[in-house]
């Protein structure tokens, strides 16, 4: 752990299990947002850095990994660019493909022991993941907001390497590679135990292209976005994990800042990069004080959010928007409770998030919602958005923006794997949709809104979709190009030039 400027110490307690919180007296929160940036504003607050409930898959260093020449290397020593094997669906057919190691790292945390019919022993972590016949399972069920999730049983069998299909082996110029040793019982891979070995032990874990190896025979998940604290020179593993960087002095020192003679009472937001609303604020209560600071200074500022712990600050920010413009934006992607459960566990629910647009609006302020991501097939018909629109109309929303699901890198292996267990029906149309990348096909887009500008005026909800412009330019669109929508009335302070329009690109808005 390197020395972090302004340390006053670092806690544990027993409703953060496992998370260290280093508590540090910052010299500065305000950050000012790179001049190239598309963002519709220039500064932005930060009080948190790192995320209070991340979480982890991990193996022990021990484990042999499949690599593409059929030999077997512990975990520990697999290094990246070294090339293992992995899995990819193709027409259907999960297939063993050849993958990159872009990331590796060790972490301590509790173990447990899972044991096979055939004497296999696996020791992994409580979040690691296997993959079974009814889809990828976690070792143990608690979530880390205590949910229940897929979890290892008894008589559950792990899908080995040998029963899946090898030709993308057997292709010109694919990498040579020999066939993994067959499983002597048809049985083997089912699981006899799953076993707590106590305490802390040190384990390890890849980040692959397919998001996915071969881990003593058998398919293991892997961590595909675990973006690293090198800002604080923290590494990808226990770090990203377990450390939690709270600006203790965040209002004193931001309200020192809204003082400063050049301080010229621009907008700043809060909730594009760490949510201010994660679980750690409701220990450490910094946004009461950071709302004061920014409304008691005539600053206007916005705040974009899943938590529904914002309610706990109605009456702040109430307080604050009589003096200053503010803008909420709250997102919500889908109303039922099931596909919610698969797709967004962990989050506040669809019915929680539209009490929480109606709470906003009760109070008096502005709130936008953002209807995101747009699943293809799932979440896109004309009914679906009608029915949810509709909601959001009701729960007194000022404007939505409906955007597309996108898939980055690290996204699109994620999704892919959630694909292919819970809705294989759609590989196919998904790979033909994202065939050139990262964004939805041209034509969908373009489809999309076609459908969706009636719906949005049949429901009053029209004061969005804004096109992409960032601080420089302005315009209107359900989805601009390449994916990017904007941002929904409400979600921004009232502009203060008449007739602007601020906007911002769908991507960068890391909560979505």
């Amino acid at each position: 752990m390197p020395a972090l400027k302004g340390l006053v110490r670092s806690v544990r307690t027993p409703e953060f299990a496992g998370i260290t919180f280093h508590e540090v007296r910052a010299r500065s929160v305000l950050n000012r947002v790179p001049g190239t940036s598309p963002m519709p504003f220039s500064w932005t607050v930060n009080p948190y850095r790192g995320c209070s409930h991340a979480c982890t898959y991990c193996l022990a260093p021990d484990t042999p990994v499949l690599m593409v020449d059929g030999t077997s290397v512990r975990l520990a020593d697999v290094r990246v660019g070294d090339l293992v094997v992995g899995t990819a669906m193709r027409g259907g057919v999960r297939s063993l493909v050849p993958t990159p190691v872009h990331d590796a790292w060790t972490t301590t945390k509790p173990a447990w022991r899972v044991r096979l019919v055939d004497g296999t022993t696996i020791v992994a972590s409580a979040d690691h993941r296997f993959l079974t016949p009814r889809g990828w399972v976690h070792v143990r069920p608690e979530g880390c907001e205590g949910t229940d999730r897929p979890h290892l049983r008894v008589g559950d069998v792990l899908v080995g390497a040998e029963t899946l299909a090898d030709e993308a082996f057997r292709r010109p110029g694919s990498p040579p590679v020999a066939p993994p040793p067959p499983n002597e019982a048809p049985g083997g891979r089912a699981v006899v135990a799953v076993e707590d070995l106590g305490g802390e032990r040190p384990l390890a874990d890849l980040t692959t292209g397919t998001g996915d190896f071969v881990a003593d025979g058998v398919i293991s998940h892997n961590c595909f976005a675990r973006n690293t604290h090198t800002y604080l020179d923290l590494d990808a593993g226990d770090d990203f994990d377990r450390q939690v960087v709270v600006k203790l002095n965040a209002p004193e020192v931001l309200a020192r800042e809204m003082r400063a003679p050049r301080w010229a009472r621009e907008h700043v937001a809060m909730g594009t990069n760490t949510d201010p609303y994660q679980r750690a604020e409701g220990r450490y209560a910094l946004m009461p004080g950071i709302i004061r600071a920014l409304g008691g200074t005539g600053t206007p500022f916005s705040i974009l959010t899943k938590g529904t712990l914002l309610a706990r600050d109605l009456p702040e920010l109430t307080a604050a928007a009589r003096d200053v413009p503010v803008g909420v934006g709250v997102s919500l992607a889908l109303l039922d409770p099931e596909l919610h459960r698969r797709v967004e566990p962990g989050t506040p629910t669809p019915r929680a998030r539209l009490d929480l647009v109606r709470r906003i609006r009760d109070a008096g302020l502005p709130c936008g919602v953002f209807v995101a991501p747009v699943l293809p097939g799932l979440t896109d018909t004309d009914e679906h958005l009608d029915a949810l629109l509709g909601e959001i109309a009701d729960a007194g929303a000022n404007g939505a923006s409906v955007i597309a699901l996108h898939l980055r890198p690290g996204t699109r292996e994620w999704f892919h794997t959630w694909l292919a267990r819970e809705h294989p029906e759609l590989i196919e149309r998904y790979a033909a949709l994202y065939r050139r990348g990262a964004y939805v096909d041209a034509a969908y887009r373009q489809d999309l809104a076609a459908r969706v500008r009636p719906l949005l005026e049949r429901h009053g909800l029209t004061g969005g979709g804004h096109a992409m412009g960032g601080r420089q330019g302005y315009g209107e669109g359900i989805d601009g190009r390449e994916g990017k929508g904007g941002w929904p009335d409400g979600s921004m302070p009232p502009p203060t030039v008449p007739e602007a329009v601020v906007t911002a690109p769908a991507e960068q808005l890391s909560l979505l």
